[in-house]
């Protein structure tokens, strides 16, 4: 059955029709907003139809058939779809190993941060090698957690219970919170 075979005109507009029909029973229910969008999706086979789209699909959809039907035999097409899967494994890989330096990197940055020396650049030697931009050269640099100066607690009431312990991570919770004034 080929393109020619097949009388196109009266399929699209049977499909604008119906959904046509369709659109005005979904804006009675729905609105105006749901029948327009109604609407202009029906137009589409009609539309298709007269600028000659549907004979363009039709050949997509035979040379994609006629590419598929041509793996089902052929141990070559099979052999490259094995290698295409092996390139997308080792990209995956590489970048995952990529993504990790990055990482320890930053680390290092932060601690020589922390010890008062100044930060080491993002890996220019990266930016050569592979020609891309490392993920350290685009995001800002980490900064170092700064000690706080212990504040002193508040005993606890003297209703004869004991305060709990207080997690320090909680403490600094509580005191972003109150500079933030919630």
């Amino acid at each position: 059955m080929g393109y020619d075979s097949i009388f196109w005109l009266p399929i699209c507009a049977v499909l604008t029709g119906a959904g046509l029909v369709l659109s005005y029973y979904a804006g009675r229910s729905r609105g105006y907003q749901s029948m327009l969008r109604g609407v202009a999706w029906s137009l589409i086979p009609l539309a298709a139809y007269l600028t000659g789209s549907i004979k363009m699909f039709w050949k997509i959809g035979d040379a994609i058939g006629n590419y598929a039907s041509g793996f089902a035999f052929s141990p070559v097409k099979w052999a490259g779809i094995g290698v295409a899967a092996l390139a997308f494994v080792l990209f995956v890989v590489t970048g995952g190993r990529h993504r990790r330096r990055a990482v320890r990197e930053r680390r290092k940055a932060a601690k020589a941060g922390q010890q008062g020396a100044p930060a080491a650049p993002p890996a220019a030697a990266g930016i050569e090698q592979s020609g891309t931009v490392p993920a350290t050269a685009i995001m800002p640099a980490v900064t170092a957690r700064q000690p706080q100066p212990a504040k002193a607690t508040q005993p606890a009431k003297r209703s004869g219970k004991t305060a709990a312990p207080v997690d320090q991570d909680m403490k600094d919770i509580e005191e972003i919170l109150r500079n933030r004034g919630i």
